[in-house]
Order: structure tokens, then C-alpha cells, then sequence
């Protein structure tokens, strides 16, 4: 790979600790991958923010780059394990919200946004088609190579946190656009319209493309929502972070249709959903968000509780900035008049609430993951309708 004379500067340390760390890790990853050069980025999404997932050893590590480390491109975070603001009622341990104030305020001193979200398109930190980014959160990395056609691999934490230091990033995989490339048709003969049954894709999608970029068709409508859910899930159950949609996502007129194909029917996604459920009606907590909530989904939530109370724990989880949206709109009155509440920077993928509830109903198929793998919970997943009726009696039916 080879190496501007600052890049090098960098790496002998002229430019600081931080900038020489940084440039040992992509540079690195430039010689696993046979990358050429480094490239200039315009944005960055940093995960591994979560105290829970992070432990000492990731915070001394944060600690020493915010020494002397600042960012050169806008960076923003991925969810926190709390609501930085509101941790003590969603029942977060004061001992866990010292230690990750320690890690925000650790990524604040290196002139990174903490806003702490997964979807950081809808909060201002959008690419443009074509941009090189270098996001490290999964759903965000598959919607802006999907939807938004940026460019960017599926970073780790700590190389993601690397490219914003340095400001570029290896040259490599899905910057390239010989590997964004089509390589298996996912036909879809079934009726997709609800979040539930676009995650069911993601999961059967996950599964059966093996790892390959997929090249859908037979779908002629997606909302927003539907395609933030379906990548989340997508990459969650093992796909790579980009598919093309016939007629709808940026990339896919560039390309031809596969020779490899499979057909995706109603059976499948039947099946897909029984699979993310487990036995037993009682329903101790509710989570929406998993990616976070958009304001769009906050309208439909507050007219589906009005005049009603939960019965059981509730949590919306969504960017702080979309909450202050909702705020102006009177959204958040009438959503916590119900007993909801709004878990603001994190989410229960993240959140150490393992061993607090024993059955959730959600309508995120990569939620369904996280209960279970992390949090050792059983998942009914459906549809909005069918959360708000299930944290109001708490049955699901």
C-alpha cells in the first residue's frame, strides 16, 4: 500500500499517539486486504460505545487516544448502554453509568458527536451517493451502501474510530465497485407489507444467500422503515451489507440480474417469522426501535396508545434528536401519558438488562437476536399494532 509523505508522518508519530495508532491499524487492514492506497472519507459511525460490550481494557484504550486524538472528518456514535440523560428510570445501575459517562465523555474529547444512535442518517450524518464513509454499525452500514449508495466495509470499532482520526480509510471491499457487484437473485413471490415480515426476509435472506450480495426483485413498494428493518436483520443473520432492489435502491440499474437464483414465498417468510418466536403468551416488556424509531414511527405509536395505559415495562429507543423532533410536535406527551418511555441513545442490544425480563415482544427481527444471545430472553415478534396491544394487557395475541 502505498503511502502519502503525511500518512507516513503519521505513522512514524509526527502527528501524536493517536494518529500513529490509527495508522498502524489501517495500514494493517491495507495489507490484509491488498488495499493500494488510503482514500479520503467524509464520515464515520463508531461502534463498540456500550460500557457492557466494552469493559476496562476498551476505556483505557479510548482514554489514551482522547489524549491527544480529534477527529478530521464528522464522526458520530453508535447506541450507548443507557440513556445518557434519563439512565435512572429505565433502571440502569448508577456503578454502570459512571463508567459509561467515562467512555462518552472519552469520545467527546476527541471532538466526536455523542449522539449515540444507530441510525445516524436520519440525525444529520447522511453520505451522499458515492461518498466513502467508514461506518461500523451493522444496519447503518447495509442501509447507506443499500439504500443511500455510499461506500463503506463493515468496520470494527476500533478501525472505524481509526479512519476518523486519520480522516481516510484502506481501500478496499465495498469501496470498490467491482465487488458491489450482484451475485444470487433473491426472487420474492411473497406479499411483503409490515416491518415483521421485511425483518422474515432479512432472516431467510441471511441464511440463504451465503454471504453473497444480493440482487432482489419482485418488489414493487418499500418504505423506509421496512428497509432500515431488513438490513438490520439481513446482516444480523449473516448477509453481507449491501443488496440492490430492482427499481428501488440507487445501484441496482448498474448491474445485471444474476444467473444464480432463489425464490423466496409466503411459506418462507411464514416460516422465518416462527422461527424468531418462542412459546408462552405473558409479556413482561416491549421494545420498539431496533434500528431506533423515526419520527414517522413516534406518530403511529402515539396514536395507537391514546387513551390507554401499558401494563408492562415499554421502551422506544431512538436518537436523542429525534426525540427533541418529536418534543415540538407534542409527541412525547402523548406517548408518555400512556406509561411508555422513551430510551433515548441506547437500546436492549446493548443495555445491561440481562436477567430483568423474561419475555419481549418487538417488532425487529434483529432485536429478536440480541434477546435472545445477550439478554437470555424469550421474542414474540409482530407488528406495531400488535406491541402496543401486547405492553397494554400484556399477552400477546
Amino acid at each position: 500500500m502505498i503511502l502519502t509523505k503525511e500518512e507516513e508522518r503519521m505513522l512514524a508519530g509526527e502527528f501524536g499517539n493517536a494518529a500513529r495508532k490509527s495508522m498502524e491499524i489501517l495500514t494493517a487492514l491495507g495489507k490484509i486486504y491488498r488495499a493500494d492506497r488510503l482514500i479520503p472519507i467524509v464520515s464515520v459511525q463508531v461502534a463498540g460505545v456500550s460500557y457492557h460490550n466494552l469493559g476496562e481494557a476498551g476505556l483505557e484504550y479510548l482514554a489514551e487516544l482522547a489524549e491527544d486524538g480529534k477527529v478530521r472528518v464528522k464522526t458520530t456514535l453508535n447506541p450507548a448502554g443507557m440513556d445518557i440523560k434519563n439512565w435512572k428510570g429505565l433502571g440502569i445501575p448508577e456503578e454502570f453509568a459512571k463508567k459509561q459517562m467515562r467512555v462518552i465523555d472519552a469520545f467527546s474529547k476527541m471532538g466526536i458527536s455523542p449522539s449515540c444512535t444507530c441510525t445516524p442518517y436520519l440525525i444529520g450524518n447522511k453520505p451522499n451517493f458515492g461518498d466513502h464513509i467508514a461506518w461500523s454499525e451493522s444496519s447503518a452500514v447495509a442501509y447507506a451502501n443499500s439504500v443511500i449508495g455510499a461506500r463503506t466495509n463493515r468496520e470494527g470499532g476500533p478501525s472505524a474510530l481509526a479512519a476518523a482520526l486519520v480522516g481516510k480509510t484502506p481501500n478496499y471491499g465495498l469501496h470498490l465497485k467491482e465487488n458491489r457487484k450482484p451475485e444470487i437473485e433473491v426472487a420474492v413471490s411473497a406479499v411483503l407489507d409490515s416491518t415483521p415480515k421485511w425483518g422474515a426476509l432479512g432472516y431467510v435472506l441471511g441464511r440463504v444467500a451465503e454471504n453473497k450480495i444480493a440482487y432482489i426483485t419482485g418488489i414493487r413498494h418499500a418504505e423506509q422503515e421496512w428497509l432500515r428493518s431488513f438490513g438490520a436483520s439481513s446482516v444480523t443473520y449473516g448477509s453481507k451489507p449491501l443488496y440492490h432492489i430492482e427499481g428501488l435502491t440507487p445501484e441496482a440499474g448498474l448491474f445485471d440480474v444474476p444467473k444464480e437464483s432463489i425464490e423466496v414465498s409466503e411459506a418462507e417468510i411464514s416460516s422465518a417469522l416462527r422461527a424468531l418466536e418462542d412459546d408462552g403468551d405473558d409479556i413482561d416488556f416491549v421494545s420498539i426501535g431496533c434500528p431506533h424509531a423515526s419520527v414517522e414511527e413516534l406518530k403511529r405509536i402515539a396514536k395507537l396508545l391514546e387513551g390507554k395505559k401499558v401494563k408492562v415495562e415499554f421502551w422506544i429507543s431512538l436518537a436523542r434528536k429525534i426525540k427533541e423532533q418529536a418534543d415540538k410536535l407534542g409527541l412525547v406527551r402523548q406517548i408518555e401519558a400512556s406509561g411508555a418511555k422513551f430510551a433515548c441513545d441506547t437500546c436492549l442490544a446493548v443495555a445491561p438488562i440481562r436477567g430483568r425480563f423474561k419475555h419481549v415482544a418487538t417488532n425487529s427481527a434483529k432485536a429478536c437476536f440480541y434477546a435472545r444471545g445477550h439478554n437470555k430472553m424469550k421474542t414474540k415478534i409482530g407488528t406495531l399494532e400488535q406491541c402496543i396491544e401486547a405492553a397494554v394487557t400484556g399477552k400477546w395475541r
